[in-house]
């Protein structure tokens, strides 16, 4: 006879919460376990963001915050970045163990919406703002997963193709 056992432990996986904070909402993205896809995960109160994120770190493994900053169109920070300031001493208080990482969130919003607007969603729905924070909280954690995993590949080097197979080979005519 065969003895089945079942696995009732599951190691945690890695994770980098994307954060787009704000006075009054908090959207928060979750990197998949691989770090390749953000995905929307909530819309918390600011005044409830770090016992939001302590529960979460209970369960899941985070490895790095990564929070929006905004900052004008010269690049200097927005009024608003006081804000974020005053929480990011907040969540390095609450996690002193986790890095965090600051990552421009211009146009994160018209993203966000213009993402809900491709994905079909109604505009009643658009017009609610949780959807948008936390989408763009997702936008601002995919632009960091993107922009870091694409440091850690060296660029593909052009292909040769051998002189045998070159007749072989047809290139699309420039219009």
């Amino acid at each position: 006879m065969f003895s089945r056992k079942i696995c009732t432990f599951a190691p945690r996986m890695d994770r980098i919460i994307g954060i787009d904070y704000g006075r009054k909402r908090v959207g928060v993205a979750v990197s998949d376990p691989l770090g390749i896809f953000a995905s929307a995960l909530e819309t918390v109160q600011s005044a409830k963001i770090i016992d939001y994120l302590k529960k979460y770190a209970e369960n899941e493994k985070v490895m790095r915050f990564v929070v929006g900053y905004p900052v004008n169109m010269d690049g200097a920070p927005s009024e608003a970045a006081k804000d974020v300031d005053i929480f990011l001493k907040q969540l390095s208080k609450a996690f002193p163990e986790i890095p965090v990482t600051l990552e421009d969130e211009r146009f994160t919003s018209v993203l966000a919406h213009r993402a809900m607007i491709d994905g079909g969603m109604k505009a009643k729905d658009r017009r609610d703002k949780d959807s948008v924070d936390k989408i763009s909280a997702a936008i601002i954690l995919q632009g960091y997963m993107d922009r870091t995993s694409a440091s850690a590949f060296p660029p593909a080097m052009p292909l040769d193709v051998p002189s045998s197979m070159s007749s072989k080979v047809t290139r699309k005519k420039r219009r």
